[in-house]
């Protein structure tokens, strides 16, 4: 067995062979596989191993799109055959929401090229004869939908992958993985040690027991699933093609053709975990015994459907297990913690991820970076406060919801609250629905009589938002801040640390300010911040909250010269936001501190003492109105908060929630973090390239200097919707919706609202080959909703409120 390694990957199923593979594929040929018993063993061997493109995640369907390419070519390649059938699939809605959804993914398989269309009923009866279309409003057809065999999937990435010069070591389990001083492991096994300079844990059912050997924790549980195969069914025998598979999820099942029968399973609400307290050591090809009676609702949907199931005798039953992460995405990504240790844990449609997820990481790997965005998957994206209860109640909703809608703004109550600020009890007596950003519980909006509800087109709650916003833009709102990421730099190196780090100039004077963009590997927008210089020495940097441990990644790339400190003061420190034209008067009312713009401009910070209450203040507010962010110790915020509420409340003023936020940054133009600012995007095309001062240097600057030489491939651009549209559909744009100019595909929306005190329907998004006054249809529920794009933000165009 080898004793060096550039990269050993712990876990023989098909995503450790995946990205062995992929790892070979972009170069790097000197790589070991570990597996403790048998390749595929543990989740894969037994999965139904169904294929399909699309995704509500625009990116998830382009890496889905490229493993079902994938797998005819890597038997080309290889040899090894994959089993694959793509007899194509058939999408059926039976609500309106549901046609709303496969409409949108129609939308967005036009403009990205893929083959996903509307069949009319005639057509699907023709596709799939067994079929009972009652009650079916819409039927999609993806003609290369269809399934693979896992054991010849994953045995076809194994051969490529040795072909190429990797080494697979069967039965040799990992015993202990030991961190060097320099950020190298040693792997050990009974076989030996392995020195290596990166260590992926793609341990599938064992992923929690191989994370642990490293001292890390994995929000991770395994549950179980089952699924059928009927005996021969007569008219399946008797034809002479395949029949395509049926994902009819209203009736929260899937059904494929398997040999002359068909393949049947489903996600229950009775749902049963397994191994709660660890997968034990010796399982392998087992399964469990079968419990056909905990699906016999989805199975008698299943039969409502297509007759011919309950016709048939069942020939198996499968009832195995499979690994969650709470949100049912995979946990993805180098451990911010831990140099060069990598995760790719908890997939759970493996087999139509797989190329893709390999192709990624082995990108991350070598490159330093994916091609594409994908914070959706990155295992930053939970932190320690994912306890186990968090994510077993997590896990038991997304396993029980499996087919349910994700839809726009959706917040499921499982496992809530996890994390809550002082302030918490005060805002549900003020009737505060809440949502959960990085654990945090944060009021949406404020409105006892209104329940929280959620679907594609405009809810109860769009009036209370609206109220929200046209208060605070007529008189004065205070907005929870807290979420944001909050950081303390001190020290003598700290102005040139901060430069060493982001793109933009440091402010030297102490009360300045500036904005400044973070660049990723490949020269695109890693982040953003505002930063502020407190005192001689000292630092306040402000970033998106949901990004920390995301973030630290970056912030660990440079070393902090000697004497000077980098702390997170996010779970120490709450912030308010106070906007609106009164709020200059709120403030003045409750301290003496000179508030006048000539005494305190935009962008300028100091201190102001509320309630007793000694708070930092800086000026600016993302609304994109007069106003200013307060920060006060945790300990003092619920004071702070009574005090700045109540002042507002004698001025007209009042409350406000994350939803009215974000209508008001929508109506300035404002773009925010994993939506408008990712990686993908280039510093000119988010219009950041002015805040990038190459005349000093920065981390990445040079993939920033290159990519800042092409001009833009597209542009961040704010349309105006038609409103005759949007009130036909009753539906603002929220994210994802297709943009298209004269029947061709130039972009996608980012983000979408109502703006409430400008009266129109707004979209930002990202476009090419358009530009202001162009006419374009936005794909809203789907379907065209003529737009303009707009020269400039409708709300206060030249800052005049915002700097006033």
């Amino acid at each position: 067995m080898k004793s060096h390694a550039q990269a050993v990957v712990i876990g023989g199923g098909v995503i450790g062979c995946s990205i062995l593979y992929h790892l070979t594929k972009l170069g790097w040929s000197d790589v070991v596989m570990l597996e403790r018993d048998e390749l595929t063993s543990g989740s894969t061997w037994h999965a139904a191993a169904n294929i399909h493109g699309l995704h509500d995640s625009t990116n998830i369907s382009r890496i889905q799109h490229y493993t079902m390419n994938l797998y005819k070519e890597l038997e080309q390649e290889t040899g090894q055959g994959c089993g694959v059938f793509q007899p194509g699939s058939l999408y059926l809605a039976q609500t309106e929401a549901r046609e709303h959804q496969l409409r949108l993914q129609e939308a967005k398989a036009k403009l990205y090229g893929m083959n996903f269309h509307e069949v009319s009923r005639e057509e699907a009866k023709q596709l799939h004869p067994l079929v009972n279309f009652d009650g079916i409003r819409c039927i999609m057809f993806e003609p290369d939908g269809g399934n693979v065999d896992p054991s010849g999937v994953t045995n076809a990435y194994a051969t490529g992958a040795r072909q190429r010069g990797a080494e697979i070591y069967r039965f040799t389990p990992v015993t202990a993985t030991k961190q060097q001083p320099d950020g190298s492991w040693i792997v050990r096994t009974p076989k030996g040690d392995i020195h290596t300079e990166w260590v992926i844990n793609a341990a599938g059912l064992w992923g929690r027991e191989v994370a642990a050997l490293a001292g890390l924790k994995l929000p991770l549980q395994p549950t179980e699933h089952q699924y059928f195969v009927t005996e021969t069914i007569a008219e399946i025998d008797g034809m002479d093609r395949r029949l395509p598979s049926v994902a009819d999820r209203d009736g929260e099942y899937y059904l494929r053709q398997e040999g002359k029968g068909l393949l049947v399973g489903a996600y229950e609400r009775a749902l049963k975990f397994w191994a709660e307290n660890g997968t034990p050591p010796d399982f392998g090809h087992e399964l469990f015994d079968d419990d056909l009676e905990r699906i016999e609702e989805n199975m008698m949907r299943a039969i409502e459907r297509v007759p011919a199931v309950g016709e048939a005798g069942i020939k198996r039953v499968i009832n195995g297990p499979m690994i969650w992460s709470p949100d049912s995405n995979v946990l993805f990504g180098p451990v911010p913690e831990l140099k060069n240790y990598f995760c790719c844990n908890g997939i759970i449609p493996g087999f139509s991820q797989s190329g893709g997820m390999g192709l990624l990481a082995a990108e991350w790997i070598i490159q330093g970076e994916t091609k594409y965005d994908m914070f959706a998957w990155d295992m930053a994206r939970f932190g320690d406060w994912a306890d186990a209860a968090f994510t077993k109640a997590r896990v038991g909703d997304q396993y029980a919801h499996r087919f349910k809608i994700h839809f726009p703004n959706e917040e499921r109550d499982a496992g809530r609250p996890v994390r809550t600020r002082p302030i918490f009890e005060k805002q549900k007596e003020l009737g505060a629905t809440f949502g959960l950003n990085y654990g945090w519980e944060h009021a949406l909006y404020f409105d006892a009589d209104t329940p929280e509800t959620a679907g594609f087109t405009r809810q109860g709650w769009w009036h209370s938002v609206g109220r929200e916003a046209q208060m605070l833009r007529d008189s004065v709102g205070v907005i929870d801040i807290s979420n944001f990421g909050k950081y303390s730099v001190k020290g003598a190196g700290a102005e040139d640390w901060l430069n060493a780090v982001f793109a933009n100039k440091m402010p030297s004077v102490v009360g300045r300010s500036c904005l400044t963009p973070l660049i990723g590997k490949r020269g695109g927008i890693a982040g953003d911040a505002t930063v502020t210089k407190l005192g001689e020495d000292e630092y306040w940097v402000v970033s998106s909250g949901m990004a920390e441990r995301y973030q630290q990644r970056f912030y660990q790339m440079v070393d902090l010269p000697e004497g000077t400190t980098f702390e997170s003061k996010t779970n120490d420190t709450c912030a308010f936001n106070v906007a609106g034209p009164k709020s200059r008067e709120l403030l003045q009312r409750l301290s003496n501190a000179d508030l006048s713009n000539a005494a305190w401009p935009f962008m300028r910070s100091g201190h102001l003492t509320i309630a007793g209450v000694e708070c930092a203040a800086l000026r600016v507010s993302f609304t994109g109105d007069l106003g200013w962010e307060i920060y006060c110790d945790v300990g003092d915020q619920l004071t702070v908060y009574t005090a700045l509420i109540d002042a507002a409340a004698e001025l007209g003023g009042g409350t406000v929630g994350s939803r009215a936020l974000m209508s008001l940054r929508v109506e300035k133009g404002y773009g925010s973090w994993s939506r408008e600012y990712s990686p993908e995007y280039w510093p000119q095309e988010v219009g950041l390239e002015r805040l990038c001062k190459m005349d000093k240097e920065f981390l990445n600057k040079s993939a920033a200097a290159e990519v800042m030489q092409n001009e833009p491939r597209e542009n961040l651009v704010l349309i105006h919707i038609d409103e005759d549209a949007v009130t036909a559909s009753n539906a603002d744009a929220t994210g994802g919706e297709p943009i298209f100019k004269d029947g061709v595909g130039i972009g996608r929306v980012t983000s979408g609202a109502y703006g409430y005190s400008v009266g129109m329907s707004l979209a930002l998004g990202y476009v090419k080959n358009a530009s202001a006054g162009d006419r374009v249809q936005v794909m809203i529920l789907g379907k065209p909703h003529g737009g303009t794009i707009l020269a400039e933000p409708p709300f206060d165009p030249k800052g005049e409120r915002l700097r006033g």
